[in-house]
């Protein structure tokens, strides 16, 4: 629930292709191809977008298969709202949906760019290494 005096509200989905790549791209991370982009939206677990004055300015995403294994991704806050706890708002809605919705024993991964590794450890992430070493490849 919104206060009547918090400028941001937090509503849950995901955004249209526009504006999921718009939010990427102003927030410093790299675009997708729209074909992509309008592919893969619809297969989301969850999603969170936080908005101002009815405008996005924020998202993130649980991709999955609903079982097994979850990724947090596109976790992003526009630059002018940096700095004001969208962050932390965001990566609350969706690790609750986990908490909430998640079988006991799922494996939930996601990617730190940065110094946002210290965002996510807030919410109980912790590198995998050495045990483990985060691998990708694009195609």
């Amino acid at each position: 629930m919104q206060s009547s005096n918090d400028p941001y509200e937090m509503r849950t989905g995901v955004p249209d292709v526009a504006t999921f790549r718009h939010l990427r791209t102003a927030s410093g991370m790299s675009d997708r191809p729209a074909e992509a982009v309008a592919a893969g939206l619809p297969n989301s677990w969850f999603g969170v977008t936080a908005h101002h004055d009815g405008e996005p300015v924020g998202m993130g995403r649980i991709v999955g298969d609903g079982g097994v294994v979850f990724q947090i991704a596109d976790v992003c806050v526009l630059p002018a709202h940096q700095g004001r706890g969208l962050g932390g708002r965001i990566m609350a809605r969706l690790t609750a949906e986990l908490e909430e919705r998640a079988p006991k024993g799922a494996y939930v991964s996601l990617i730190a760019d940065g110094e946002a590794h210290r965002l996510y450890a807030r919410y109980g992430f912790v590198g995998a290494a050495p045990a483990s070493v985060g691998m990708h490849r694009r195609v």
